[in-house]
């Protein structure tokens, strides 16, 4: 059975072989991802379609340097995001970084299902205002805890690939996630009329 990686892998070597063709499908393979990505740090369309398209064009430049030592989408990905904060420095928009949660406060946090996950009471809220306070929440969150988030619940990434991706210890990307979430909890508690003591 040929894994996603392995067929990436070969349309790569196709790329660097001189198949033009072969970078179209990875194009189309991975365009709308990076775009959802993107669009979450620069928080416009046409910009994030901008940078996007910025960062297929890097990609295609520096594809011949890619020696497949990670997966192609984390070398596109961080290609993705260091193109977007770019991006924002140059328009004086950088969104600042957060400070790190202590390596007892990550232990101590039993790991939640996925965002994407849950489960609301109808009686209480329709899923529709749910999902618009997680996406206000979300905006709000600083660049590197959103980065980190994202990439855990909407494209589905392990810990160790965010951490090749974020270019940052595994700790650290434990961390972002957990403060992210726990962000987004806060504001989730007043609709869902959860304590302090309740995720949800």
């Amino acid at each position: 059975m040929t894994t996603e990686r392995e067929i990436d892998k070969r349309l790569v070597e196709r790329v660097q072989q001189g198949d033009k063709m072969a970078f179209d499908l990875l194009v189309t393979k991975y365009q709308r991802k990076l775009f959802r990505l993107v669009l979450r740090l620069v928080s416009n369309q046409t910009e994030a379609e901008d940078v996007v398209q910025e960062t297929f064009i890097k990609a295609y430049r520096a594809l011949h340097q890619f020696r497949g030592d990670s997966a192609f989408y984390t070398w596109l990905y961080r290609i993705g995001i260091n193109t977007a904060k770019n991006f924002l420095d140059n328009q004086g928009r950088r969104v600042p970084t957060s400070t790190d949660t202590t390596a007892e406060q990550v232990e101590s946090f039993e790991e939640g299902e996925n965002l994407r996950d849950i489960n609301t009471p109808e009686s209480m809220l329709a899923s529709k205002q749910i999902a618009e306070t997680v996406n206000i929440a979300m905006d709000e969150l600083p660049e590197d805890l959103r980065v980190a988030l994202s990439l855990r619940e909407m494209e589905g990434l392990s810990y160790d690939e965010i951490a090749v991706i974020m270019e940052c210890p595994i700790g650290t990307v434990r961390s972002r996630i957990f403060r992210a979430r726990e962000s987004i909890a806060v504001r989730l508690r007043p609709l869902l009329g959860t304590g302090m003591d309740q995720r949800w």
